[in-house]
């Protein structure tokens, strides 16, 4: 089923430069002077679909805007500073993109990084929930498997909750698993889709690579082996690092990816399909990750999961305990906010 669907490939990055009526989105970037927020925001700014790109964080914002306010594109930049200038930030806004937060360390799990990271995206959802209620919304904070509970509840305590705009960004599996899977393959990575469902952390990491288009095969253990490595190659930068941050330029590349795709289906483009971690009702967990069709309004169709190999079924199954947990950790964090 997915096969037939257009993949919003790369291309969506390389997109010729046109002024269409349509390209207008008005997007905030919320963490804009940390590791992801600057390249995420130098590749919005690059981008033709956008005409107003708004950069808040606690630190260094207007130097950033200011940087980023010189290159010969179309958006116009504005940086805000500080918990006061949020709301100025956020008006008017179509896409709200949230990649705040601390990074992960070497011997840290996502996890680990829940208490401060709680928080943050519990603040700044409470900020877009006032200010800008109808946005979408885009998580890159981790852990996505709790921050995204997090944000639906405060949207829900606020009484602006729509779960066709809540989205954890997991692009950066799909994005991985292209990459590896082309690799080994000697493809070319923008021809490869690997759907990527589940959750956004180790083993909830599904790719199922017995949907590939185009159809890839490989002996179990090397089978094993590619899914082991998809599911942990977040923490193959972090080592990779040594203690000088996690993924940021991939996870830019990958949050551009989808906020480029989110932009074209509210645009009305037709046929954009992106994985991502919403409210769902294709396990018996409220949240899990699969293919979805975007829309003018969000996700138009939760495309599912599509037929499993044994092998990806277990995988599921295992991963569903993990993702439970992690869900009610999220939910119970704001239930007991004060």
């Amino acid at each position: 089923m997915l096969s037939v669907l257009a993949r919003p490939t790369g291309a969506a990055l390389r997109r010729s430069f046109s002024t269409s009526a349509q390209n207008n989105a008005k997007v905030a970037v919320l963490g804009a002077s940390g590791g992801i927020g600057q390249p995420l925001s130098l590749l919005l700014k690059n981008s033709p679909l956008v005409s107003r790109l708004t950069l808040y964080d606690l630190a260094h914002t207007p130097g950033v805007a200011a940087d980023l306010s010189h290159i010969e594109t179309r958006a116009t930049v504005k940086g805000y500073l500080g918990p006061e200038q949020l709301p100025d930030c956020l008006k008017g806004c179509d896409v709200v993109v949230i990649p705040a937060g601390v990074p992960r360390k070497p011997g840290m799990t996502r996890d680990d990084l829940f208490n401060t990271n709680a928080t943050i995206v519990a603040t700044l959802t409470a900020a877009c929930a006032q200010h800008c209620p109808e946005a979408m919304i885009c998580i890159i904070s981790n852990p996505v498997n709790s921050t995204i509970p997090i944000t639906s509840e405060v949207f829900k305590k606020h009484g602006v909750y729509n779960p066709s705009k809540i989205f954890g960004v997991t692009t950066l599996d799909v994005v991985r698993a292209n990459a590896f899977v082309a690799q080994l393959k000697g493809l070319d990575p923008a021809r490869v889709n690997v759907p990527v469902i589940g959750g956004h952390a180790g083993k909830t990491i599904i790719p199922l690579i017995s949907q590939c288009t185009p159809k890839v095969d490989f002996p179990q253990d090397q089978l094993t082996a590619l899914t082991g490595r998809i599911q942990e190659a977040g923490t193959e930068v972090v080592k990779a690092k040594a203690g000088a941050g996690s993924a940021t330029l991939s996870m830019a590349y990958a949050g551009a990816r989808f906020v480029f795709s989110l932009v074209d289906a509210i645009n009305g483009k037709e046929g954009v399909v992106e994985c991502s971690f919403v409210k769902s009702q294709e396990t018996d967990c409220a949240y899990f990750s699969t293919p979805l069709l975007l829309g003018k309004k969000g996700i138009e169709k939760n495309l599912g999961m599509g037929k499993l190999s044994p092998f990806e079924e277990k995988m599921v199954a295992e991963a569903i305990p993990e993702l439970k947990a992690s869900i009610k950790k999220g939910e119970e964090f704001v239930k007991n906010m004060k």
